[in-house]
């Protein structure tokens, strides 16, 4: 049981990248909002913050004074008792909002004040009541004043409330609250945290994108330059990985067909040098004789008839050296054609075997071909199949004693046809089997006059995989060589 929590939502190396940026703009969007939360939570605070530390004036609380001048005389004139300290009465909502009621008499001298005084007249002149009441902006209080009728004497009424508590409009008599700060530095917090926030989300969003891009540009630097190992691992958005596994592929495969033509190259520079070797020996052999014949040293029949036929045998390894290397060739050509065609492969066979029944007698071997007597039918070429199957039983000729067993047999299998020539000679050293394939190798390790060109297997196998099959060596038992050939049906 897999006790992985799944998370809800894809790993990055699973998304698109439309699919991500749409998720960090909703996180961009999230934080924009938190951020308008807390300004308003500011602004909320220092509303809150101004209300406790100058006291905001209630907004039912009256600012004329003739409202209070009922109360005054109820409760402060009546027997001589104290005003009322309830909590809704008008006295105490000036209270609560830090303004105070001075009482006047007929001189404009203060006997008497309601609340927390909070400047030092305790006379008024004309001039200065007639100043407070136009209730001017700058002022320092707002003045409202109404007469008081107290047994007979004139008495005033005089009720004042800080001035920055209290707007005066026309035809309105609201007070409002003033926020502690201008709304112009509330809305340069805002503007800046914004700002902060663009500048987040752009950073992280461009390095998101930025540090795969990087990756890719070394990756591509680093291959221009001819380091064909360079390998990316990415881990961002589906679309950077796709193109990190492309750009893998991409360098294996030019990484791969480097080595192979580094090895091509390396494989034509040792095939011109094993050829001049092998031409070498018998061109020397030619000259050799040639030069006795020229210079009289044969002079009896026997002798001269002799070296002409050594002078013949090296010039038909010559020749046959020269006619294998240029079918080598021929089969890389580009303008090669092959003609591979589904045909019918058992009569092919056999006709092959017949044609070459005459070499396998005169060298003695024990032939075995087991050919179906069903139609069997295989996608191949006449030409390079029928070189294939001859140049594998010339090399078993060539290299095994007088007595060998050679079998030949055609086994149809479901997806390919399989041919297997087998002997149980001498057998080929094991550790010539990695490189018994390639131009020049031959099974003695010796090249001597009387081996074979070594080619025979080098044409054999390009052309079975021209033909899109393999040719495969191996042992089985009692037969020491197993040539196998598949080719598709």
């Amino acid at each position: 049981m897999d006790t992985k929590l799944k998370r809800p939502w894809k790993a990055r190396e699973k998304r698109l990248l439309q699919t991500s940026l749409t998720l960090d703009f909703l996180l961009f969007n999230f934080f924009l909002l938190l951020l308008v939360l807390i300004v308003y939570l500011m602004v909320s605070l220092d509303v809150v913050d101004f209300r406790i530390s100058d006291q905001v004036v209630d907004p039912n609380l009256n600012v004329e004074a003739h409202v209070y001048v009922a109360e005054l005389e109820n409760e402060f004139y009546s027997g001589g008792g104290s005003v009322s300290k309830g909590k809704d009465t008008e006295i105490q909502r000036l209270k609560d909002s830090g303004g105070w009621i001075e009482i006047l008499d007929a001189n404009r001298n203060v006997i008497r004040h309601v609340g927390d005084k909070q400047d030092a007249f305790t006379q008024y002149s004309e001039a200065d009541l007639y100043d407070g009441l136009e209730n001017r902006s700058d002022q320092e209080y707002y003045y409202s004043i109404t007469p008081l009728s107290t047994e007979g004497a004139v008495a005033y009424v005089l009720l004042k409330i800080p001035r920055d508590l209290v707007s005066v409009r026309i035809n309105d008599n609201q007070l409002i609250t003033n926020l502690k700060h201008p709304l112009s530095f509330y809305i340069m917090i805002g503007i800046g945290l914004v700002l902060l926030l663009i500048f987040v989300y752009s950073y992280w969003v461009a390095r998101r994108i930025k540090k795969p891009l990087s990756i890719l540009s070394s990756g591509l630097t680093q291959m221009i330059q001819g380091n064909y190992s360079t390998r990316m691992s990415i881990s961002a958005e589906r679309e950077f990985v796709q193109i990190g596994e492309t750009f893998n592929y991409m360098a294996d495969v030019i990484e791969n067909t480097s080595a192979e033509k580094r090895y091509a190259e390396e494989s034509k520079q040792r095939l011109i040098v094993d050829l001049s070797h092998d031409l070498k020996t018998p061109i020397t052999s030619i000259q050799g004789y040639a030069q006795a014949l020229v210079e009289g040293r044969g002079e009896d029949k026997d002798r001269q008839q002799r070296y002409l036929g050594y002078i013949y045998n090296k010039s038909v390894q010559v020749a046959r050296m020269i006619q294998n290397m240029l079918e080598l060739l021929k089969v890389d050509s580009p303008d090669f054609r092959m003609h591979i065609q589904r045909r019918e492969i058992g009569e092919f066979l056999r006709e092959i075997m017949a044609d070459t029944y005459g070499e396998i007698e005169q060298k003695q071997f024990v032939l075995h071909v087991l050919v179906p007597d069903e139609v069997i039918y295989a996608r191949y070429d006449p030409e390079l199949l029928s070189r294939v199957i001859q140049n594998l039983i010339t090399n078993a000729l060539s290299y095994n004693p007088i007595g060998t067993e050679l079998r030949v047999e055609l086994i149809p299998l479901h997806t390919h046809v399989v041919i297997e020539v087998a002997d149980n000679g001498v057998g080929i050293p094991q550790e010539l089997w990695s490189t018994i394939f390639d131009p020049f190798v031959r099974g003695d390790e010796a090249r001597t006059a009387t081996g074979g060109t070594g080619l025979g297997l080098s044409i054999a196998r390009r052309n079975t995989e021209k033909m899109g099959g393999r040719l495969i060596l191996s042992r089985r038992g009692r037969e020491t060589t197993v040539f196998t050939i598949e080719i598709p049906n």
